[in-house]
């Protein structure tokens, strides 16, 4: 008994990583803006029992600027919750990678991803177009 006990549990957790490596990663093209990008992207829509169902991206936010003394930043939204904001560093390329998710779903089916340059509080800052992504 004990030994089929064992057995089940290895075959679960086999069958669990199984699933884990079924994830599949697409490439986030540059999103580039006057005084930043992001580069090297790649995104990832989970399954359901797993990592909440999120979307995850991944990349490389950069300052191209370093002279014009604003920051950088990411804007990413899921499915109908508003933009949740990731903050670059000035004069730097900050490594990123970050889990998405509706909470109120089993899984997430639509994300938006963009760059975009802090330019202050009196000018409207600037954002690259926004990419749409969909499981």
């Amino acid at each position: 008994m004990r030994k089929l006990a064992v057995g089940a549990i290895a075959a679960g957790l086999f069958a669990e990583a199984g699933t884990a490596a079924a994830v599949s990663w697409h490439t986030i093209p540059t999103l580039s803006t006057d005084g930043g990008s992001f580069t090297s992207g790649q995104y990832a829509f989970w399954p359901s029992n797993q990592n909440h169902g999120a979307f995850e991206w991944a990349g490389n936010l950069n300052d191209t600027d370093n002279g014009d003394g604003h920051n950088v930043y990411m804007q990413v939204r899921v499915e109908g919750y508003d933009w949740s904001r990731y903050n670059g560093k000035q004069k730097q390329s900050v490594p990123l990678d970050q889990l998405n998710w509706d909470g109120a779903a089993l899984h997430t089916d639509d994300a938006y991803i963009r760059v975009c340059r802090d330019k202050g509080s009196l000018n409207p800052d600037n954002c690259s177009s926004t990419k749409h992504y969909q499981r």
